[in-house]
């Protein structure tokens, strides 16, 4: 069977619109993927199944003389928006779009695979259709389920996220971090509640609550190097029960984004100092909970990445731009830790943002985005 024509992607690509499926439940999305793949020519092709995460897939190409082993990978997962597209293929599940592009990063996928299929690589090559990137860490999950081993595991690994501001079936790249990493903050603060009337007799929790949020903001300022960049966002706050109450207890919920997981361990070590010199400073209790799960910074391999670049602009049927680090954070960090690799991104071209309910890609992204990673897949299996 031949590769997959760009009007058979557009195709596939408003299908799965129309059933996006939220982390850890893809199941209509992940049986759809299968259905499709099914149809490819599988002399070469191994389909593999993983009972602990049921909604992924994985799928080897053989290749002919194998160097290597090259991986590629997709999230599947989509977010709890409610679509105001007004698109004849909008989403058919109330409250869930793919809102992030994900139904663009899947039919790539389905592309690429495709065009190797119909046409044996050098290398082997593993196409990774991972779920629950948007939470529940669907790639930290994978790794530790052990599923990248032996002939499952790549030497390298690659994967892209669609880019609105960036034109249709641009790539944009660059070198060091891509996204940021993530970590979720939980702050609780133990005092001693009283009547308004006696603050003498009580500790309050609000006071010291005020205390560490301002001193909180010093960690960003004083504490990390501006050109590195770094944010600590706090941005929800529960205490006290009623006017006349002193607050015995406060919680407060933020997020950490770091460009290194360095910088992220460095800003998590001075917010639990802080976080000590508040409860020795208002005799109180102080928990600090940090939870950065799979979302680690998107840190490409310095040696694959120049590589990567170099064809992207050296190619003339590439449109070529060279990214800013983005602060949003992606779960493919965690597997790049893991395994030497590259993100990327694709141009999508439209004017809301990811995460919007407007979002509306431009589907000649696909078409491009599939001649350019086929193109650089196969110019380094020659190498």
């Amino acid at each position: 069977m031949a590769a997959l024509t760009e009007e058979s992607l557009i195709k596939i690509r408003r299908h799965l619109h129309q059933i996006p499926e939220l982390a850890l439940k893809e199941i209509q999305t992940s049986a759809y993927l299968e259905k499709v793949i099914a149809g490819f020519d599988q002399t070469h092709l191994q389909v593999k199944k993983i009972a602990d995460l049921p909604t992924a897939i994985m799928v080897r190409i053989a290749g002919s003389a194998p160097k290597r082993t090259l991986g590629y990978r997709t999230d599947i997962d989509a977010l709890p928006v409610t679509e105001a597209t007004g698109l004849p293929f909008a989403s058919k599940h109330p409250g869930v779009m793919h809102a992030c592009g994900h139904d663009i990063h899947m039919t790539v996928a389905l592309g690429v695979l495709s065009y190797f299929a119909a046409h044996q690589p050098t290398d082997n090559m593993i196409f990774f259709f991972q779920p629950a990137e948007e939470s529940e860490n669907g790639g930290k999950l994978a790794y530790e389920l052990g599923v990248f081993k032996d002939q499952w595991r790549p030497d390298e690994f690659y994967g892209l996220h669609d880019n609105p501001d960036l034109p249709a079936g641009a790539i944009g790249c660059r070198m060091g971090t891509l996204f940021a990493g993530t970590t979720e903050v939980n702050i609780d603060l133990e005092g001693k509640g009283g009547h308004a009337a006696y603050p003498q007799d009580a500790n309050d929790m609000v006071v010291a609550a005020a205390a560490l949020i301002e001193q909180v903001q010093t960690i960003i300022s004083r504490s990390i190097d501006p050109i590195e960049g770094g944010v600590i966002t706090l941005g929800k706050m529960e205490a006290g029960t009623i006017r006349n109450v002193i607050a015995g207890h406060a919680h407060i919920e933020g997020t950490i984004r770091g460009l290194t997981q360095v910088m992220i361990q460095h800003i998590d070590q001075r917010l639990k100092d802080v976080g000590e010199g508040i409860a020795r400073s208002f005799n109180a209790k102080v928990t600090v909970g940090l939870n950065q799960g799979g979302y680690l910074p998107v840190e490409n391999n310095l040696a694959l990445t120049k590589r990567f670049i170099a064809y992207m602009k050296h190619n003339p049927d590439v449109n070529f731009v060279e990214t800013e680090p983005a602060m949003t954070g992606e779960d493919f960090g965690y597997l790049l830790s893991k395994i030497p690799g590259t993100m990327f991104w694709l141009g999508v071209e439209d004017d809301s943002q990811l995460h919007s309910a407007t979002l509306n890609p431009k589907e000649a992204s696909i078409e491009a985005g599939v001649q350019a990673i086929t193109g650089f897949m196969t110019a380094r299996m020659a190498e």
